[in-house]
């Protein structure tokens, strides 16, 4: 990877700071319990402890984040501390529902701060009293952000949550491997029978692994019709599982340097880390699912009872500067929600653009997930798919 490419930077560049696990593994898979079941546990009115809330007041002399793994620009983060003196803890959850069920567990005394949630989460989690509202007058520069990705259907006035980044899902090929084109999921499923059989990754997660089916029949991603996901069960055991080497939601940390498979499901950023540490990035092909993909956002978002409600604020307001926007674009590889920031992005000279920000035409290709009365039947084939692949 190019030198100035602030992806380089190693973990230890970050004193005082927790790391653990990457982007954005979502393991919802065996075992794992549904955002309904987690939330029975969580009777609204939260725990009955206060809410400190900010004032603009001194801030508090720490700071902890509960976020997805490495997720962060690491000057981003050193620079804050630095800035305002504080301590900065950084610690990582693996999926939604393991954050969720550690802050339900807590009842309130979980001592996070911020956390991370994916939109569909952050209505459910508000109405439990797992988040707390944020103070605007606080976040001055929430101006730089672009109101295309404030006010979406689960937080229509932000009153609990900021876009911290959103992205996409499509998939990355060696061409040295598969010298034929590939533009669409039943071609990633042709070539998973071909060329890649025994040699394919699929992202750790139900939703992505059914959408792959959905995404390229044309069917509704967010469908509970007992035909359709019967079908896509069917499918996936049949056409896709048992060419399955690997169920990985990280493959741009290690899999796609170290070209361990020649086809990999892959979120766009993740694809961009792993083509810039490539040590033959020009044998990968990124390509967007087609003819239908999603769109997942992640948010800023206060934690009940979160115990530095001051710092937290200053930390929103620190990371939404345009210049640590832009930090953050060029280490994570997606698009933060700043205004402008494509034209900065390319006046900084950023590699693989085309991966971070998309046209008008493909943003119509994508939609938001939603949490369903399905999840539980794609976490089962979920489970199906990975006893057929032998994982």
């Amino acid at each position: 990877m190019p030198e100035q490419v602030n992806v380089l930077a190693h973990r230890s560049a970050m004193p005082k700071i927790t790391r653990e696990l990457t982007r954005r593994g979502f393991l919802v898979g065996a075992g794992a319990a549904g955002l309904a079941t987690l939330l029975a546990a969580c009777t609204p009115g939260g725990s009955g402890l206060p809410n400190p809330a900010a004032s603009g007041g001194k801030l508090e002399g720490s700071l902890s984040m509960y976020s997805w793994g490495d997720y962060d620009s690491p000057d981003v983060l050193k620079a804050y501390q630095k800035k305002f003196g504080q301590k900065l803890t950084v610690s990582s959850f693996g999926s939604n529902e393991e954050m969720v069920a550690k802050l339900v567990a807590a009842r309130g005394t979980s001592g996070y701060d911020i956390v991370v949630p994916t939109g569909s989460f952050i209505a459910p989690m508000a109405e439990h009293k797992l988040l707390q509202k944020l103070d605007h007058a606080l976040i001055p520069n929430l101006a730089h952000m672009d109101p295309e990705f404030l006010g979406r259907s689960w937080d229509p006035h932000n009153d609990y949550s900021i876009c911290k980044a959103w992205g996409t899902t499509g998939f990355i090929y060696d061409t040295t491997k598969i010298h034929r084109e590939l533009k669409t999921w039943s071609d990633f499923v042709d070539a998973a029978q071909k060329e890649a059989s025994g040699s394919t990754s699929v992202l750790d997660d139900p939703a992505e692994l059914t959408g792959i089916y959905f995404w390229g029949h044309g069917i509704d991603w967010n469908t509970t019709n007992k035909k359709e996901l019967d079908d896509a069960e069917t499918y996936l055991l049949k056409q896709l599982a048992p060419h399955v080497a690997t169920f990985d939601s990280n493959p741009g940390g290690s899999g796609v340097p170290q070209s361990t498979q020649a086809l990999f499901q892959i979120w766009n950023g993740d694809a961009r880390q792993g083509i810039l540490n490539s040590k033959q990035p020009e044998k990968w092909k990124w390509v967007l699912g087609s003819p239908a993909t999603e769109l997942w956002m992640d948010n800023w978002a206060l934690a009940a009872n979160a115990p530095h409600p001051e710092a937290a604020h200053a930390f929103l307001n620190f990371c939404l500067t345009p210049e640590n926007q832009l930090s953050n674009v060029d280490y994570i590889g997606y698009h933060t929600g700043a205004k402008d920031i494509e034209k900065s992005a390319q006046d900084a000279q950023m590699p693989l653009l085309d991966m971070v920000f998309f046209t008008p035409e493909q943003l119509g290709t994508m939609h938001d997930g939603k949490l369903t009365s399905a999840q539980d039947r794609l976490v089962e084939i979920y489970d199906k798919m990975k006893a057929v692949a032998g994982a």
